[in-house]
């Protein structure tokens, strides 16, 4: 799991009512749990595999390195829901084939729960397919982009 998912799935609880909310994703579990006002939530441990993940995750003032410029990447989603390639109908895609794009640059929005979620990415790189329709459900992890560097 990686630090971008975890932090999109506090966002998304902190930004709905729900109270809880449980990830799993190859054999790892996260839950989480919404503390009330007066703090009468009880503290659980984290589960062991996804406190390793984050203690081996970099720091949050930390870029996560680009991944290799020889191989192309795919930037996948963060966690499930209906994928937006442009801010409302009618207008242009944040992203298109071909595009150079830059770190911190909307992608798409992920709307879960009502809440929508932006996809950027943290390195330039150059879009080389679109693999998602707007108005499709994605599933987290699934690749929505192909990636060239640069």
């Amino acid at each position: 799991m990686k630090q971008e998912q975890i932090k999109t799935l506090i966002d998304a609880l902190a930004g709905s009512d729900l109270s809880e909310l449980e990830y799993s994703e190859n054999g790892s579990t996260l839950r989480l749990v919404k503390q009330s006002a007066a703090g009468s939530a009880p503290r659980r441990p984290l589960p062991r595999a996804v406190q390793n993940a984050v203690d081996a995750a970099p720091a949050r003032n930390e870029p996560a390195p680009a991944p290799a410029a020889s191989a192309p990447a795919e930037l996948c989603a963060p966690l499930y829901g209906v994928v937006h390639l442009q801010s409302s109908p009618g207008e242009p895609p944040f992203v298109q084939a071909g595009q150079s794009i830059q770190a911190g640059q909307t992608l798409c929005v992920i709307e879960a729960m009502k809440v929508f979620n932006e996809v950027q990415i943290d390195h330039a790189a150059t879009i080389a397919e679109v693999l998602v329709r707007s108005g499709e459900e994605v599933e987290a992890g699934r690749p929505l982009f192909r990636l060239a560097q640069g």
